[in-house]
């Protein structure tokens, strides 16, 4: 896992010729204004720009990704995001190629996205994202995700 702020990304170019073209599409974007939904980024990748209202935490559950990582960039409001090491969590759903997940339950650390932060997670990496710091906000993000290997 790899927390920052989206002015340092190109400190993680050298993870990978997938990362580096994700963080830099993120840069270089307008992502305030760009439609919801799916944009192709070339290479297998992709976005997925988003708008949700913050959740508790109890009306979320962990997750983590085989196929793909995330590079989830908060636009606009903050949220809390979970963390956990996949190997200590319980599934609760075993993986599933469609929506390339699994879930799960445990125990786990929570940190603050805040605007214009970004967060990238390895398949090992669980994250139970999208959750109220606080209170209720609305969140813009965009998750880019990077086809591993």
């Amino acid at each position: 896992m790899v927390i920052d702020s989206i002015g340092n990304a190109s400190k993680y170019y050298g993870l990978g010729e997938g990362m580096a073209a994700g963080l830099k599409w993120l840069s270089e974007t307008d992502l305030t204004s760009i439609d919801l939904g799916r944009h192709e980024i070339g290479g297998g990748r992709y976005a997925l720009v988003q708008e949700y209202e913050s959740r508790l935490e109890a009306d979320s559950v962990w997750e983590a990704h085989r196929k793909y990582i995330d590079i989830q960039y908060v636009v606009l409001g903050r949220e809390k995001m979970g963390y956990a090491v996949l190997d200590t969590l319980q599934t609760t759903r075993e993986y599933s190629s469609d929506d390339d997940a699994v879930l799960l339950t445990g125990e786990g650390s929570f940190l603050t996205l805040a605007e214009s932060s970004f967060i990238i997670l390895m398949p090992q990496d669980a994250h139970m994202p999208g959750i109220r710091y606080g209170r209720a906000e609305n969140v813009r993000k965009v998750v880019v995700k990077v086809p591993v290997g």
